[in-house]
């Protein structure tokens, strides 16, 4: 018999368990009113129809639809987050070395990112400075800084600059929350495509939530922010904006058979960011929870119905490692080995459904 747990986990030791049943229901009805001419009324005698200029009380004019420069409501908040956030837009250039034939290359690459807060914290994608022996980071009017790193989450795909600037040239962005947001709200980013077009501004809607997306460690990064607002290479690591000019997630990935925009733009959410600074500021690294997991079976329908498992989502706990915090709350591995379709299948362990209240379907992190 399996037992079926949700684990709620921060920080090490984990202490206790949380056995987790769900069951959703939900309906809707409707009815559609039918719209008929009601019987015994004779029909009205026609009249001549007599007019009567009716006043006009407004004018089209009074409508506040456009102002003098020909700017509707939705273009002008447009334009006051560029003005507003720009500034804390920056452009990143690296400095790479490739191993050549003889000797090695510099390669020169370029990303974006944004400030932080006044003692010069740079936020962007840890791709963007991965391997880099050099860092500049130009601030605008061709303010160009030398950067080091001081804090980055490979997972993730985030990582902390620190330059030392000026505080007039460090105008920090607001960062927002990611967990309210609506598919179809506007989404901007602004960044430095292909590493020339520095501060450029594109928007977008927001086109789905919760996507999974490959990090440069080959582990999934969950939660991501689906746009279509252009996004190009370069633009990594610069922020996604809403209609209010709050940071609601930092632009990461495209998906393009090109390699340029095709509409589908994916960003890591604020939510994540903001869990992750703490300890990028202070360690220069993220202490992920670990809990102990050694192997397990990620279960899909197929394996569910095979072994009549309870769930189809989840983790079937094969083997822990000794004295994980797992293995000290009394959480089970396997217990037996069976034959099933000729393989050989080890069941009779523990299944872990979710991890802090979300939802775990891979070993990432476990």
């Amino acid at each position: 018999m399996n037992r079926r747990y949700s684990v709620a986990s921060h920080c090490l030791p984990l202490g206790w368990l949380v056995l987790l049943i769900g069951l959703l229901l939900g309906s809707s009805s409707c009815a559609r009113l039918p719209i008929a001419v009601l019987p015994g009324f004779a029909p009205t005698p026609a009249l001549v129809p007599t007019y009567t200029p009716t006043p006009v009380t407004q004018s089209v004019q009074n409508i506040a639809l456009l102002d003098e420069q020909a700017l509707d409501v939705a273009e002008k908040r447009v334009i006051d987050v560029y003005e507003r956030v720009s500034p804390s837009v920056v452009s990143i250039t690296t400095q790479v070395l490739r191993r050549g034939f003889f000797f090695e290359l510099p390669e020169e690459g370029a990303g974006s990112g944004f400030v932080l807060d006044k003692e010069g914290h740079i936020l962007t994608n840890y791709h963007v400075i991965n391997g880099a022996q050099a860092i500049d980071v130009n601030l605008g009017d061709e303010y160009v800084l030398p950067a080091e790193v001081v804090g980055r989450d490979q997972r993730n795909d985030i990582a902390v600059l620190k330059v030392e600037a000026p505080a007039e040239l460090l105008i920090p962005v607001q960062l927002g929350s990611s967990e309210t947001l609506k598919v179809g709200q506007r989404a901007i980013a602004i960044g430095n495509p292909f590493g020339q077009f520095g501060r450029t501004l594109t928007t977008g809607v927001i086109s789905a939530l919760d996507r999974t997306i490959e990090g440069s460690d080959g582990r999934t990064i969950t939660g991501i922010i689906q746009t279509d607002a252009a996004i190009n290479r370069g633009n990594s690591g610069g922020p996604l904006l809403d209609s209010s000019g709050r940071v609601i997630g930092i632009n990461t990935a495209i998906f393009s058979p090109t390699g340029t925009s095709a509409g589908v733009g994916f960003a890591v959410p604020v939510d994540t960011i903001k869990r992750l600074l703490p300890d990028l500021l202070t360690l220069g690294r993220y202490r992920h929870p670990w809990l102990g997991v050694r192997y397990a079976y990620e279960i899909k329908p197929g394996l569910a119905r095979l072994l009549e498992l309870p769930t189809q989502q989840g983790l079937l706990l094969v083997q822990l490692y000794r004295n994980s915090p797992l293995d000290n709350a009394n959480v089970r591995g396997a217990q037996k080995e069976e034959i099933v379709s000729n393989q050989r299948v080890y069941v009779g362990g523990d299944i872990i459904t979710q991890i802090d209240g979300a939802a775990v379907s891979t070993l990432d992190g476990m």
